[in-house]
Order: C-alpha cells, then sequence, then structure tokens
C-alpha cells in the first residue's frame, strides 16, 4: 500500500516509495585518483567516468517557463519561488550553477541561477522564471529555442549571482552524480503503482515514484535511480525500449 501525502510544492515530491536500491556491480579503476568521486567505473564490461560540468560549456534545446501557478511554492533545493528573481528549474545541472540563457530567435539574453528541478518535459531543457523569461523576450510565446552557457558556480546556500570576474575565479567545475531516467508519466496513480511494481530493480537499478505538480497538474512520474554517470543513463536510454525516456538528477 502506497500513502500520499498533500502538499503543494511544485518539483518537491509529496511521497517517494523507494525500493531498496540494489546497485549494479562497479570496478574502480586502480589508479590513484585525488578524489573517490572521480574515479572510474565499469558496467557490463563498459568504463564510465563521472560527468564533470565546467564553465563554458554550452547546451542548445527549447526553454520554458512557469509563474503564478507556483510563485510562493517551494522550489526543489527548499527556496521559495519567487517568480520575479532571475532563478531556473534545471533536470540535471547542480543547484547554485550560473547560467547565460540566449535567445537564439532574437539574441536577448539573461543570466540565471538554477535552485529548482525541471522542466519535466523531454524536449525542454530549462525552466525560466518570469522575470528571466520576459528578459529574453519569449513569455509571451511561452518556448524558445535558447543556448545555455555556463558561467560559474555560487556557493550552498547563496541566493545571489555575483559578476563574472567573481564567477570566473571560482571554481572551474563542479562534479555531478545520482542521475535518474523518467520511464513514465502517469496522472492516474495506479498506473505508476503498476510500472513502478513492473520495473522494479530493472537491470540492476531501482524504481521510485515522483509525485508532483507540473502546469498546475497532479503527476506521478516513474523514475529508474542508481545511474552514476550521465553517459551511463544515456547509455541505458538508448538499450531500452522506453520512448519517451529521458535524464534527470535525483
Amino acid at each position: 500500500m502506497m500513502l500520499i501525502t498533500g502538499c503543494s510544492t511544485r518539483n518537491v515530491p509529496y511521497h517517494d516509495r523507494t525500493v531498496t536500491p540494489k546497485h549494479v556491480a562497479s570496478t574502480p579503476d586502480k589508479k590513484n585518483y585525488s578524489h573517490p568521486t572521480m574515479r572510474p567505473y565499469t558496467i557490463r564490461g563498459k568504463r564510465y567516468f563521472p560527468t564533470v560540468v565546467r564553465q563554458g560549456e554550452t547546451f542548445e534545446g527549447r526553454a520554458s517557463w512557469y509563474g503564478p501557478n507556483f510563485n510562493g511554492k517551494l522550489t526543489s533545493n527548499g527556496e521559495i519561488y519567487d517568480m520575479y528573481a532571475m532563478t531556473a528549474a534545471h533536470k540535471t545541472l547542480p543547484m547554485n550553477t550560473i547560467v547565460k540563457v540566449e535567445n537564439l530567435d532574437n539574441g536577448r539574453s539573461a543570466v540565471v541561477r538554477i535552485n529548482d528541478r525541471g522542466p519535466f518535459v523531454g524536449s525542454r531543457i530549462i525552466d525560466l522564471s518570469k522575470k528571466a523569461a520576459k528578459k529574453v523576450d519569449m513569455q509571451t510565446a511561452g518556448t524558445a529555442r535558447v543556448r545555455l552557457t555556463i558561467l560559474g558556480f555560487e556557493q550552498k546556500g547563496s541566493t545571489k549571482i555575483s559578476e563574472i570576474k567573481k564567477l570566473q575565479a571560482g571554481p572551474k567545475e563542479k562534479i555531478i552524480d545520482k542521475f535518474a531516467v523518467q520511464i513514465a508519466s502517469f496522472s492516474n496513480i495506479d498506473g505508476a503503482i503498476r510500472t513502478q511494481e513492473k520495473f522494479d530493480s530493472y537491470q540492476g537499478y531501482s524504481s521510485i515514484i515522483k509525485d508532483i505538480e507540473e502546469d498546475n497538474r497532479r503527476l506521478f512520474q516513474v523514475w529508474l535511480t542508481g545511474f552514476n554517470s550521465e553517459l551511463e543513463a544515456r547509455d541505458f536510454i538508448k538499450m531500452s525500449s522506453f520512448e519517451y525516456a529521458f535524464i534527470v538528477r535525483e
């Protein structure tokens, strides 16, 4: 039996139905790396390396925005969402990553701080606050083609966006792990539970249900967790039959 408790947050789960993890065996490289999270590992005969996000990296895709329906609610990092702040939601980037967002249709740009998770739509790469969407002139259209550039990383707990020079003098990269793959999404909890049970410990990964509010709707998403790098998750999607699967962070 699954217990669901009510809440009005956007991307913070009401409840996670988590299976006890059964991690796939990994083989650390014998090389002496300076930090344990930097060690390569092997799964099913393929060697993987930790995912590193660096200053200056760029990504392209579609942006969307979210505003009044979520204003005042909790973000995924525990802050209160303010649609008039220069913030954004991203599926995988570390919290407090500072990102330049350029609208490729009109050349307008904005700098935002990642403080939330989403958008949980495979074709979109970032969800901007209302203020940021207005700054890049995509508020009316709703979505736009964008280029994201990683400018740097603020410290944990910071709610500011530093000047570019200060960001460039800070950490050059961040190591990220604990990736997941969203394999299904339902408006009905019964469908989510059936899917979660069907893929319990699928290929050694753990299945959970995320209960969220998205676009003013309550959704039950089924995730497979236990991926230690983005490439491992991408390879899994390529080899799987999940038509609409995409990568998120636990």
